[in-house]
């Protein structure tokens, strides 16, 4: 059997040989960019996605996040998690074979008016199979999509993430078509499911009558400034905090600053997060770094990111973790406190790291640390909320870098798992060399 059947076999049927067929196929040549390809074709259809509404797996999702990282990886970390991610892709909830062979061969016409019809009138399927229709999706498909679902925050803002990653992972494998048509009919698909808009609509009535655009701008504010805000969104319930942010938009306030009080803010929520609220407070960061790629101007897309941060519980000041100082900070160090499971010393060696100007480093080693992790335990939110923090960091000033940092740290240290899959992992990449 030819590498690329074994692996497609695997991906049918994952057994105790599915990293030795990743091996295989990796090694070919153009082998990663061709085994993601066909892992998305063959899963797409598949996994069974109704089962999980309202939710979404993170499989497939989180592969675009492993690509994020890779710049920060080691070859063979980036490697272990690649394939350890295909792993949770192929062993999610399946469709039975007849609905997934119906899937396969659904086809309509690629018309955009049709597909947005069946968006606005919920029908996932037929969203699905139009979207088959689109000969070659392209980036500008994906964002029209995201505009689409860009005031539903059904799952707390999946399907703009999705329409945002799912477009990018296309563009990372190089627009292929046949797989294009498959990541272009799930995001269709998840935009056709039951909507949520109770943000946008409670952020409209404070808007009316407001033409109001928010511009993208610098962050030019303080840090008190922004501290302010931060408190605002961790400590108001929710009509006063949208009462306040609306007057703070319609007084224009920009993209920069917005961003920044919603980053510190949502930094203090990971920080006050219980060990089994550390992953879905985590996604607060994965939706913020879609709006910092995508960089809405409708202030109420602001308002309902803010009504999502403050979703999540807040402790007093002296109960939160705090860093514990560090004399000589390196990313090694930072890595073995995560896997530790030491917090407070994780938090202390990004901090260093972050204050010496090495915020980058702190990147390398919680993608580091990430890799180590089966996704599986944690729903791929460590991968997902570290390859975020890569996306915002560049548009954050330093205040709000080093919060988010030092918050990821204490979130991975606290939310560790099994190893055991990534040590499979690399004994067959090992052995395939």
């Amino acid at each position: 059997m030819s590498a690329e059947s074994n692996w497609i076999q695997e991906l049918e049927t994952p057994s105790e040989g599915f990293f030795g067929a990743f091996a295989e196929r990796l090694a070919a040549p153009d082998g990663q960019r061709d085994l993601l390809r066909e892992a998305l074709k063959t899963l797409i259809p598949r996994i069974d996605w109704e089962a999980y509404l309202p939710h979404v797996p993170h499989g497939l999702l989180g592969l675009r996040a492993v690509l994020r990282l890779q710049p920060l990886l080691g070859e063979r970390s980036f490697q272990r998690a690649l394939a350890i991610q295909l792993h949770m892709a192929a062993t999610e909830g399946r469709r039975p074979a007849p609905a997934a062979a119906q899937v396969s061969t659904a086809k309509g016409s690629g018309s955009w008016r049709n597909l947005e019809g069946f968006i606005q009138s919920r029908r996932p399927g037929l969203a699905f199979a139009e979207a088959q229709g689109f000969e070659l999706p392209d980036l500008e498909d994906f964002q029209r999509l995201g505009r689409l679902t860009e005031l539903d925050m059904a799952n707390v803002g999946h399907k703009a993430v999705v329409c945002d990653h799912l477009g990018d992972l296309h563009g990372r494998l190089e627009r292929p078509k046949a797989t294009g048509r498959r990541l272009f009919g799930l995001a269709a698909w998840l935009a056709a499911t039951p909507e949520d808009t109770f943000w946008a609509r409670r952020a409209a009535k404070r808007l009316a009558e407001s033409e109001v655009q928010v511009p993208w701008i610098a962050a030019s504010l303080d840090e008190p400034g922004w501290d302010e805000q931060a408190r605002d969104l961790c400590d108001l319930g929710l009509v006063a905090l949208l009462d306040r942010l609306a007057e703070r938009l319609k007084g224009l306030q920009g993209a920069g600053d917005t961003l920044a009080a919603l980053v510190l803010a949502a930094s203090e929520k990971q920080l006050d997060a219980r060990r089994d609220l550390e992953g879905k407070t985590a996604w607060t960061f994965a939706y913020l770094a879609t709006l910092a790629r995508t960089r809405p101007s409708d202030p109420r897309i602001w308002c309902q990111a803010a009504a999502l941060v403050n979703l999540f519980p807040t402790d007093e000041p002296e109960d939160r973790v705090q860093p514990t100082p560090v004399d000589a900070a390196t990313v090694e160090t930072l890595v073995e406190a995560v896997l530790d499971i030491e917090p407070a010393l994780a938090m202390g060696h990004a901090q260093g790291l972050v204050r010496s100007g090495q915020g980058e480093a702190v990147l390398r080693g919680l993608a580091e640390a990430a890799t180590r992790n089966d996704p599986t335990f944690n729903h791929a939110h460590q991968l997902l909320a570290v390859a975020a923090a890569a996306d915002l960091l560049l548009e954050l000033p330093v205040r709000a870098q080093e919060a988010m940092l030092v918050a990821l740290a204490k979130n991975l240290a606290n939310s560790q798992g099994s190893g055991d899959l990534g040590r499979q992992a690399d004994r067959a990449l090992t052995h395939g060399e």
